[in-house]
Parts: C-alpha cells; sequence; structure tokens
C-alpha cells in the first residue's frame, strides 16, 4: 500500500499570484510537502520574499515577473520553470483581480480588464503548461482557482462572476482533451477567506458584508489562508490521481445551503 500519497518530491510546481493572499500561502503549502516552486507575480518584489521564506525554512523556491494576460509572458514563466527546476509538473492558475461594481456602472474597459486576468490569463498559463507537460511525456496537474461567485449569485460581481464561470468550463474541456496526455485539470472554488483581493478592500470591510457571510456560511467564518493548503496539495499529487474535471469547494459549506 501507498502511504506518500502527498509526496511531491521531484515535482516542479508553478503558483501564478503568489506574491501575496492566497497564492502565497499554497506556494508555501507545496514547498512544505517537498515541491520545487516557481513563485511568480506581476511585483517581481513580493515573489521574491515569498520565494526567500520557502528557502528560509528549507524548502525550494525561485522567482519570477508573469504578467498571465500576455502569451509571451506565460510562454517565459514556463521556460523559467525549466531553466530552473527542468521540468514542470503542476500548474496552479491562481492570478486574479476584482472590481466591485454594479453591473450597470461597469466600464467596458473595467469588464475586459478583468476577463483578460481572470479567463484569458488563467487560459494562456493552462495552455503553456500543458505544452510543455506534454512535451515531457509524464503527465501532470493544472489546477485553476474558481470561486463560490461562479455558482452563486452575488452582487456587483458580474465580470468577476462571469470569469469563475468560465473557468469551471475551462476546468471540464481541458480535462477531456488532455485525459490521454494524462494530464489532470481540477478547480478550486474558495468561499470567502481572510485574504481580500486587491480591489476589494472596501467591499469586505463594511460591516453588512461581514455579517452577511457570518450568515450565509454554516461555519460562521471566513477560511484562513492555510486552509487552501490540503485542497491544493492534494489536487496536485498522486492522492488525486483518478480526479480529474472537478470543481472543488472549499467555502465552509457556504454552497451547500
Amino acid at each position: 500500500m501507498e502511504y506518500n500519497l502527498f509526496d511531491l518530491s521531484g515535482k516542479v510546481a508553478i503558483v501564478t499570484g503568489s506574491g501575496r493572499g492566497l497564492g502565497a500561502a499554497m506556494a508555501q503549502g507545496l514547498a512544505a510537502h517537498q515541491a520545487q516552486v516557481v513563485v511568480c507575480d506581476r511585483d517581481l518584489e513580493a515573489a521574491h520574499q515569498v520565494a526567500q521564506s520557502i528557502q528560509s525554512t528549507g524548502g525550494t523556491a525561485a522567482a519570477t515577473f508573469v504578467d498571465v494576460t500576455s502569451k509571451q509572458s506565460c510562454g517565459a514563466l514556463i521556460q523559467f520553470a525549466v531553466s530552473q527546476f527542468g521540468s514542470v509538473n503542476i500548474l496552479v492558475n491562481n492570478a486574479g483581480i476584482d472590481i466591485i461594481k454594479p453591473a450597470i456602472e461597469l466600464a467596458e474597459a473595467e469588464w475586459d480588464k478583468i476577463l483578460d486576468v481572470n479567463l484569458k490569463g488563467q487560459f494562456l498559463c493552462a495552455q503553456a503548461a500543458a505544452k510543455q507537460m506534454m512535451h515531457q511525456g509524464q503527465g501532470g496537474s493544472i489546477i485553476f482557482i474558481s470561486s463560490i461567485a461562479s455558482v452563486v449569485g452575488i452582487t456587483n460581481l458580474v465580470a468577476y462572476s462571469a470569469a469563475k464561470g468560465g473557468i469551471n468550463q475551462l476546468t471540464r474541456v481541458m480535462a477531456l482533451e488532455w485525459a490521454a496526455q494524462k494530464i489532470r485539470v481540477n478547480a478550486i472554488a474558495p468561499g470567502y477567506f481572510e485574504n481580500i483581493m486587491q480591489g476589494a478592500k472596501a467591499e469586505h470591510n463594511n460591516p453588512e458584508k461581514q455579517q452577511q457571510i457570518a450568515t450565509f456560511t454554516p461555519l460562521k467564518r471566513r477560511g484562513q489562508p492555510q486552509e487552501l493548503v490540503g485542497p491544493v496539495v492534494f489536487l496536485a499529487s498522486d492522492a488525486s490521481s483518478y480526479v480529474t474535471g472537478t470543481v472543488l469547494y472549499v467555502d465552509g459549506g457556504y454552497t451547500a445551503i
């Protein structure tokens, strides 16, 4: 019987948008399970700080810049990982932004910005990573970061919700297309976490928002960033070797109501 299902030794993991928040927590968690981690972000200094924190605890990490809306930048990210560690085995598509506005007020440029980062960006990174995984011929794991907003209506999140709904479908279609190459594609859909996305601080500092979260989350609290480590390690590792095309909700029960 295999007892080291969660061991990521010898695996190379990329986590986009990992200079802060949930991305940083997942990068650190993957490193703690022995993955070699590429920390990447538009904020290169923040990425270096996370990589250094991983190294300071005995982990292996390297940092680089990425703009996920650029196909060239996504390709360069993959090549950086290969040059540093020799391969790409795991991609966590985490980079994302938010603009909270009523649908009637959302500008076209704001819509485009959110879709470019949250949907197009995840597609471009997944495509680039899959090509490398196919070249290696050993399969791999691609993990999208979706949201409860992909299936639950939340006011003032029209573009973000549309993008995350698209992520769920990217997950399913890519899982079907790449299964023959042993590339598993899954998604994690977080609920409300203590980490606040860029562009959402004012909304989440509102006491009414806090009350809404407490009312509609059965566990009556926000999640802690480290509570995403278990789900991402599960989907990255051999523990989920027969899991593909799945959206895993990590939301304190929010979508169960």
